[in-house]
C-alpha cells in the first residue's frame, strides 16, 4: 500500500513557476514508478510527466522543456518543478504510483493522490 498527498498548488501569472510535491507514505515507496497527472474542467485525465523506477524521465510533448519531475528519496517525495507556466496548464495536478510503469502511462496506476490545483492566469 502507498498513500500520496500532492501540495505546491495556487495561483499564478503567465510565466511564473510552481513547484508541485507528493509525499509518499509505505514500505514499498522506492519500488515504484511515480508519475503526474492533471484535469482542466470539463476534460479528461491527460497524464503529464513519469519517472520511472530506475530513473527514467518522460514527459507529455506540451511540457517538455517547462516541467521537471524529481524525487528525493530521504523525503520520500516526488515533486513536479513547473517553469515558464502558461494558462493551458490550469488544471487540478495528481499524484499516482504503480509498480508497472504502463499502468502509469494509460491512466490506471494502483494509487492516487487527493489532488492540488494549479490556476495559471493571463
Amino acid at each position: 500500500q502507498v498513500q500520496l498527498v500532492e501540495s505546491g498548488g495556487g495561483s499564478v501569472q503567465a510565466g511564473g513557476s510552481l513547484r508541485l510535491s507528493c509525499a509518499a507514505s509505505g514500505d514499498t515507496y522506492k519500488s515504484y514508478s511515480m508519475g503526474w497527472f492533471r484535469q482542466a474542467p470539463g476534460k479528461e485525465r491527460d497524464w503529464v510527466a513519469t519517472r520511472q523506477q530506475w530513473g527514467t524521465t518522460t514527459y507529455t510533448d506540451s511540457v517538455k522543456g517547462r516541467f521537471t519531475i524529481s524525487k528525493d528519496y530521504a523525503k520520500n517525495t516526488l515533486y513536479l518543478q513547473m517553469n515558464s507556466l502558461k494558462p493551458e496548464d490550469t488544471a487540478m495536478y495528481y499524484c499516482a504510483a504503480d509498480t508497472q510503469v504502463s499502468r502509469l502511462w494509460n491512466g490506471r496506476a494502483d494509487y492516487w493522490g487527493q489532488g492540488t490545483q494549479v490556476t495559471v492566469s493571463s
